[in-house]
């Protein structure tokens, strides 16, 4: 990989000091990729007016063009935080306005872009905020293709237009994880599935490989508690705690039902092999086994 500067003459972003991410890569049969640590872009989503598109002033890298508000990483900067960043800078996204939904990663190995899927939960105005924009727009998804795209966000669109009506959310058989680890938990059942709950919040910050169109997704997080587990407090924001009033079973039935109904995609998790055919019967999209859940959330019980 080689960092080179900007030729004599190429135009560069014209306000303030340069960051060190901001360089291009130039791969070694000659194409250059903008970002010394790789680049990211945000898609903000808001399902009553559209994508936040960002119509590219001329100096810019294939400028003219519309894309996403984003551009080259920071050192030691994850891709979510350099496209929020990068989105804030170029487009005034507020605060809190946006919650990641999935991660598509083009890797080239010398170079990589992460496109941030986020959906906005406090609709905003986006503002230019700096020189890399000539307008900035929310535009029906139907109507993305209509306009000239950026190169590599229109190569991209097809695959993350298939997936913005994607809602997964994994619903967890709470009693069959805690009893697959022998740490003692038939003593403490309460303590346990608060571990658990715990835990399991990392999948909706960290995220995860959920198997759904070769994306990072951080997802919603359904647990079903029954018996004692049942006084489990809602503490995590991260985690809905459903407290099973009957048969733990039946309740994580009926938590699918009713997320299907809802248009969510359903993974539901258990290792009971009578409840996997009746989820699956109920519409889960998939059943995953204990162990797959236990690889994501790295839950010894403890």
């Amino acid at each position: 990989m080689t960092v080179v500067p900007p030729a004599p003459g190429e135009p560069r972003r014209p306000d303030g000091p340069r960051d060190a991410g901001d360089a291009w890569v130039v791969a070694p049969t000659g194409e250059r990729y903008w970002g010394r640590y790789g680049a990211a872009g945000l898609l903000a989503h808001d399902p009553a007016r559209g994508v936040l598109l960002q119509h590219r002033v001329a100096w810019s890298h294939f400028g003219g063009t519309w894309g996403l508000p984003g551009g080259a990483m920071h050192e030691g900067e994850s891709a979510i935080a350099g496209a929020v960043r990068e989105a804030q800078e170029e487009a005034g996204v507020p605060d809190g306005a946006v919650r990641p939904r999935f991660t598509s990663v083009l890797d080239l190995d010398i170079w990589s872009y992460t496109t941030v899927v986020a959906d906005v939960v406090a609709p905003f105005d986006p503002v230019i905020s700096d020189r890399e924009s000539v307008a900035l727009e929310w535009v029906p998804v139907a109507n993305v293709s209509d306009l000239p795209l950026h190169p590599g966000f229109a190569s991209a669109w097809p695959m993350l237009r298939s997936l913005l009506d994607v809602r997964p959310v994994v619903v967890v058989d709470a009693a069959n994880v805690v009893g697959s680890v022998p740490d003692g938990w038939w003593k403490d059942r309460l303590g346990a599935a608060e571990r658990l709950r715990d835990r399991l919040g990392g999948l909706t910050v960290d995220g995860a490989d959920l198997s759904l169109g070769g994306a990072r997704w951080f997802p919603s997080v359904a647990l079903v508690v029954e018996g004692k587990a049942r006084h489990l407090a809602q503490d995590s924001a991260d985690v809905t705690v459903v407290r099973a009033e009957g048969a733990g079973d039946d309740a994580i039935v009926a938590e699918v039902e009713r997320r299907v109904a809802e248009g969510d995609t359903v993974i539901a998790v258990t290792s009971d092999r009578e409840l996997q055919e009746r989820v699956a019967e109920a519409g889960a999209s998939a059943v995953r086994s204990v162990r797959w859940l236990l690889e994501r959330i790295s839950y010894s019980g403890r």
